[in-house]
């Protein structure tokens, strides 16, 4: 476990960045920059800046465990997934390998969105090292998330 920001009560998690997302998140960050400064003077140059803003919005900052919830650590609020209902929590390291994105991030900053593959289905991920992923399972709904002390997290979720 380590320091997150939140209440006493939270047990939190870091999120740590895989190689894969740090190079990403550098080269795209690298392109929608020289593609800005390229086009200074044209009408859409701030398309680049306002697609690296938003994506670093979504960035997972962290998690963390409440008695309630299981908390999703973002730039600036906290996305809650109620411990209510939850079937399951297993470490699975290639739980995203094959994935297809539906809709969201690959990538720069994170891996965030609505995926899907062959071993989960469709599938929401809060992602930023996929070696990491814990497969949260829900009725009717499966999340990725990928906290540091990936053993740490599943025995906080199952054990308390």
């Amino acid at each position: 476990m380590a320091d997150v920001e939140g209440p006493s009560e939270w047990k939190a998690f870091t999120a740590p960045w895989s190689r894969l997302l740090i190079i990403v998140s550098v080269l795209a960050a690298a392109l929608c920059l020289a593609i800005a400064i390229t086009r200074f003077s044209g009408a859409l140059s701030f398309i680049p800046i306002v697609t690296m803003a938003g994506c670093a919005l979504f960035t997972v900052r962290g998690y963390a465990i409440t008695p309630e919830d299981n908390v999703v650590r973002r730039l600036f609020w906290n996305t809650r997934l109620p411990r209510i209902g939850l079937v399951s929590a297993t470490f699975s390291p290639s739980a995203m390998k094959g994935s297809i994105r539906r809709f969201g991030n690959g990538g720069l900053f994170s891996f965030t969105g609505w995926f899907r593959n062959r071993e989960l289905g469709n599938y929401r991920a809060f992602a930023t090292d996929m070696t990491r992923s814990v497969v949260l399972r829900y009725p009717g709904k499966t999340i990725v998330v990928t906290p540091g002390d990936v053993e740490g997290f599943v025995r906080e979720l199952i054990g308390s």
